[in-house]
């Protein structure tokens, strides 16, 4: 069984899509590329496909990621090519990696998420950002199956900037303002996701857009201390699928030494 790991995305009108929405769509996709699928046990077989830490509904995103089992091997770069055709616009499959190594679940420890707030300018949005930063706790609430949940929204968020959108006008009257805010957010338990980070922003700094932020999560993977970046979740397994190619490379030379030498 050969299994392969996939990064896909959620951008314009289809980031309104939810997860059982885009469940749907991919497997379609698997049937159209005729993907020879590995299939659950039982009564009721299914594609074996594992989604790892799926963004909200309602939300854009850069960086999704699950994993296929195959009966067959495929080539990665190939096998991508031919799920995102398959895709609609929108969703798209834009990496794909063999599965060399374990936990991908595991490696996704953060995420980099930006929202754009129309209506606010980047004064106001920076005040927030900094009032926010300062507080040691920010508490918000979030509705859930078991009722309300007051959970604090500060610990998790490693970093959060403003900036001006690329695309706000110079000259722009404060009904076209748009400022950017960038976090970096932990994975920690209970999630903290970038509506909860508006709940804290409105009440340690009263930062009410006017319209609902457009979010995207640009991405998401391991976090590293030393940089404070999140790096790419699928690199150790391209290494590990390079390793072999350069201790082949390294042997074959190894050998032609050894015949030159003896020659």
């Amino acid at each position: 069984m050969q299994r392969i790991r996939l990064r896909y995305t959620k951008r314009g009108r289809l980031r309104f899509t939810s997860h059982r929405d885009f469940q749907r769509a991919f497997e379609r996709a698997l049937r159209r590329a005729e993907v020879p699928m590995a299939y659950s046990a039982g009564f009721t077989p299914h594609p074996k496909v594992s989604y790892a830490n799926a963004a909200p509904t309602g939300t854009g995103s850069e960086a999704e990621y699950l994993e296929i089992a195959l009966t067959a091997p495929r080539d990665p770069e190939k096998l991508q090519e031919l799920l995102d055709e398959s895709m609609p616009v929108g969703l798209d499959i834009v990496d794909a990696v063999e599965a060399r190594t374990s936990g991908l679940a595991d490696r996704l420890t953060a995420s980099v998420w930006e929202l754009r707030l129309d209506g606010v300018t980047v004064e106001e949005a920076a005040r927030a950002a900094e009032a926010f930063r300062a507080a040691e706790t920010v508490e918000v609430q979030r509705r859930t199956k078991n009722g309300i949940r007051t959970f604090d929204a500060r610990e998790a968020v490693v970093s959060l900037e403003a900036a001006e959108a690329a695309d706000a006008p110079a000259d722009r009257p404060g009904d076209k303002a748009c400022a950017i805010l960038r976090l970096v957010v932990r994975h920690v338990t209970p999630a903290v996701r970038p509506d909860d980070v508006l709940s804290g922003l409105r009440a340690v700094a009263d930062l009410a857009p006017p319209v609902p932020a457009a979010v995207t999560r640009l991405a998401q993977g391991p976090f590293d201390e030393e940089t404070g970046t999140v790096t790419d979740p699928l690199a150790p397994d391209r290494e590990a699928v390079q390793a072999p190619s350069k201790e082949a490379a390294g042997s074959a030379a190894a050998t032609a030494s050894a015949v030159e030498g003896s020659a």
